[in-house]
């Protein structure tokens, strides 16, 4: 396990500077990335589902030079690639012919020495040119530059915030404005524990760090907040958002909207019970409450999905059912009670129920990946650099050497491993709203069944054999 380095005093000025960029990151991330871009593609996954344009009519007219053009800038995209990718390989050939680990000794493709550097970087710009030239053509739709339609969900939400703010006659008006900022806020407050990434030493950002041993410098924790208690402030914050769909149904004076919020009470509350018992065995393996360390000890040994997949398993479903998405959205079922709980809400408020819950889409993504994928850890790549099976990434006196001191460099290594963890988040939370596009809404009858005669004794069934088998192997 990675030992924690030791750390200089850092000034009151650093340690607040700190404390708001980290903060400004994760409310950054959340609201500014992983909501608006599950909503989006929600919205173009349904409309692929039931054959429709899709959220592609917003969008910035654009010149026609450009549009007759569009084909010609593809095109050329994909001839850069192939000419950068032609590069690249022929300097490989060369310095595999060679023998003796340089490059341009000899002219190559008439390229000398001098322009090496250049050519390295401009050979891995291939990718670049690839993705150019597949992406170009779909941002643009009915010569309207739409970006994949996300123009089109961002005047929607414009669109949103003018409408009128209606309040309902008889509603309690206090409690009516209030819960969707009980609704929201515990959203955001989740990701004040959830670590993004290793530990950054910024005295040694440019430089290849040790691979074991204490750190001389200040060190700064990639987490808002390193608690003793940090999976259970995850539960205690969790379990605030049933405050306010109660609230939101109480308040609002609707027969529909109190059988919503009745719903979503006793539904979040009967899977809260099972989102803790499929964790337990997580904390018995890991031997520690603190994800940061949950982190490590992945990186350590293996994914905690390998340890115990019934309990990733368990947790998804249960996680699903919590932010209340189909198939368990029953609080919501429109087929039924019109739209639950929020069904008197309109303009801001409304927005905020559901970028809530597109936010604990995220949020619950980037906790799975914190205990089952590792969080920030990638394979092969440690605080030391890149190594595998006992080989590190090593070109030190030949003229690759400034590659491998960029790719092991400290700063290069905080960067992917901040990528990496924003990477699994997001796949974790496309693989949610696939689920919700695959299967059909079960009854209210059927999602309390399913919860307390079959996730909850596989859980505790999950937490017996995982006790005996920590005691067989010790």
């Amino acid at each position: 396990m990675e030992l924690d380095p030791t750390s200089a005093e850092l000034g009151l000025g650093w340690m607040l500077l700190a404390a708001t960029l980290k903060i400004s990151f994760v409310l950054g991330v959340s609201l500014l990335f992983f909501a608006p871009v599950f909503v989006l593609f929600e919205r173009r996954q349904s409309a692929m589902v039931q054959d429709r344009v899709g959220p592609m009519q917003g969008g910035i007219k654009m010149p026609r030079i450009v549009i007759d053009n569009l084909l010609n800038l593809q095109l050329g995209a994909y001839a850069m690639a192939a000419l950068t990718g032609l590069i690249f390989v022929g300097l490989f050939l060369r310095v595999a012919l060679a023998g003796d680990g340089t490059i341009f000794v000899e002219p190559v493709f008439g390229i000398h020495n001098t322009y090496g550097a250049f050519m390295i970087v401009f050979a891995l710009l291939a990718p670049v040119h690839v993705v150019l030239g597949l992406i170009l053509p779909s941002m643009f739709h009915d010569d309207r530059l739409t970006i994949y339609g996300g123009l089109h969900a961002l005047f929607d939400a414009l669109k949103a915030f003018t409408k009128e703010d209606f309040l309902p006659p008889k509603a309690d008006k206090l409690l009516f404005r209030l819960a969707p900022v009980l609704a929201m806020i515990p959203a955001f407050a989740l990701g004040a524990v959830l670590p993004f990434g290793p530990t950054l030493h910024f005295d040694h950002l440019f430089e290849q760090l040790p691979a074991m041993g204490p750190i001389d410098g200040p060190a700064i924790s990639l987490q808002v907040a390193s608690l003793d208690i940090g999976i259970l402030y995850m539960f205690a914050i969790a379990g605030t958002g049933i405050i306010g769909a109660a609230i939101a149904g109480y308040a609002s004076d609707n027969k529909f909207s109190l059988l919503g919020g009745l719903r979503a009470a006793s539904q979040m509350v009967s899977y809260e019970v099972c989102i803790g018992l499929a964790l337990v065995p997580m904390f018995m393996i890991y031997d520690s409450l603190r994800l940061e360390e949950m982190v490590r000890f992945q990186d350590e040994h293996v994914w905690g999905v390998l340890y115990q997949p019934f309990a990733f398993v368990l947790f998804l479903t249960a996680s699903i059912a919590e932010y209340k998405r189909v198939p368990f959205d029953a609080p919501e079922g429109e087929s039924e009670i019109v739209a639950g709980y929020f069904l008197e809400y309109s303009s801001g408020k409304w927005l905020m129920f559901m970028i809530s819950e597109f936010l604990e889409v995220g949020t619950s993504s980037m906790l799975i990946a914190v205990l089952f994928f590792g969080g920030w850890s990638v394979p092969f790549l440690h605080r030391g650099g890149w190594e595998a099976f006992g080989y590190r990434f090593d070109l030190n006196g030949t003229d690759w050497a400034i590659l491998s001191e960029v790719a092991n460099s400290h700063i290069f290594v905080i960067l992917v491993s901040i990528v990496a963890f924003l990477a699994k988040a997001f796949l974790l939370g496309v693989l949610s709203i696939q689920i919700r596009w695959t299967l059909p809404r079960f009854r209210y009858d059927q999602i309390m069944q399913l919860c307390w005669k079959l996730v909850l004794p596989i859980a505790l069934l999950n937490i017996l054999v995982t006790g005996i088998a920590i005691l067989a192997f010790q």
